[in-house]
């Protein structure tokens, strides 16, 4: 019963592994949020440029990992451009930004008209265009 512990004959296979497993997780961590971000830029383009498709999209969590915090939007019948702010957006950060769509309207023409109008995706962005904040209806906290 006197031999070596098995702390003293893997202990220093274990920490190493360990270290190895840190490091690993780290570069993978960059390499997707580097990939992530390029989803977002191509998706942005794609839309700003051809105005769409829409499918296949990055998803929330995606786009706010690769700093793309906003999402630029455009009135269907009064052109009102706005950007949508992805932290306030009360959804899983798993859903697709393609699923924000429909669930989007036109407050300008809300006011106006009593109706909403359909709004358009153009772009993610990093910064906000336009001065003017957009939110879905039940989608601000009433603040």
């Amino acid at each position: 019963m006197g031999g070596k512990s098995r702390d003293r004959i893997y202990g220093d296979r274990l920490r190493a592994a360990r270290i190895r497993l840190i490091a690993a997780k780290e570069k993978a961590r960059d390499a997707d949020s580097g990939i992530w971000a390029a989803e977002c830029e191509l998706w942005s383009a794609q839309m700003e440029g051809y105005g769409g498709p829409a499918q296949p999209s990055p998803t929330i969590e995606q786009a706010l990992c690769a700093g793309y915090r906003f999402l630029e939007v455009k009135c269907n019948r009064c052109n009102h451009q706005g950007a949508v702010d992805l932290t306030r957006i009360r959804r899983h950060a798993k859903t697709e930004i393609w699923r924000l769509e429909p669930s989007l309207s036109c407050e300008e023409c809300r006011k106006k008209h009593r109706w909403k109008a359909r709004v358009h995706m153009i772009k993610l962005s990093r910064e906000p265009e336009s001065g003017i904040p957009w939110y879905a209806p039940g989608e601000t906290d009433g603040h």
